[in-house]
């Protein structure tokens, strides 16, 4: 390589930056201001501290952030809906309501069953009702949990008979709420020695 071809970096000695040199570098030769060291450029030194590049995002444009979340918030507002119509929605309303039980009446010293039926919507709700039997006594009022998605409740009464001898019975259920309705049911306890 010839002289001609060869250019050397200037550099000051405030650049120069690395472990301190052990003896003075002395250059190969001196072409008036311009100082030659070595046959060229040499790597670079390692730094002595990791260099950190702060990273900048880039700015999101205007009104991209309520268009990414506009699907969510509807979503979201759609199931609260739901929940709350679910939750605070209309009540459980009765339907229907039927009294039963065998029709050939309990056996000698048994208890007859009477059952009412009551047809919901399958709202969750609360059934308040009573007994009435046709020996003057009267139940106090009940109360039935009614889970959601039920569609009928069953309500029992035992009417236990004892002795001999024959009893026309009528049991009736008065529905006190919600709504107010009453269903029976008649039937004959006969018992011969």
């Amino acid at each position: 390589m010839s002289d001609e071809e060869y250019s050397a970096t200037v550099l000051g000695s405030h650049w120069i930056s690395g472990p301190p040199q052990p003896r003075e570098a002395v250059p190969d030769r001196v072409e008036g201001s311009v100082m030659r060291f070595g046959p060229g450029v040499t790597a670079a030194l390692p730094t002595p501290f990791p260099v950190v590049v702060p990273v900048v995002a880039p700015r999101p444009r205007r009104g991209a952030g309520l268009r990414r979340y506009t699907l969510a918030a509807v979503v979201l507002a759609a199931v609260l809906a739901y929940l709350g119509w679910q939750r605070f929605g209309p009540g459980i309303e009765v339907r229907e309501v039927a009294v039963s039980t065998d029709p050939a009446g309990p056996a000698c010293d048994a208890t007859a069953d009477v059952v009412a039926v009551v047809g919901t919507n399958g709202r969750p709700g609360t059934l308040t009702y009573r007994w009435v039997r046709s020996d003057g006594t009267r139940s106090e009022e009940l109360t039935e949990r009614v889970p959601r998605g039920q569609k009928e409740a069953r309500l029992h009464l035992l009417w236990t008979f004892k002795g001999t001898g024959s009893y026309p019975a009528k049991a009736e259920l008065q529905l006190l709420s919600p709504g107010q309705r009453t269903a029976a049911v008649e039937f004959t306890y006969r018992c011969t020695p």
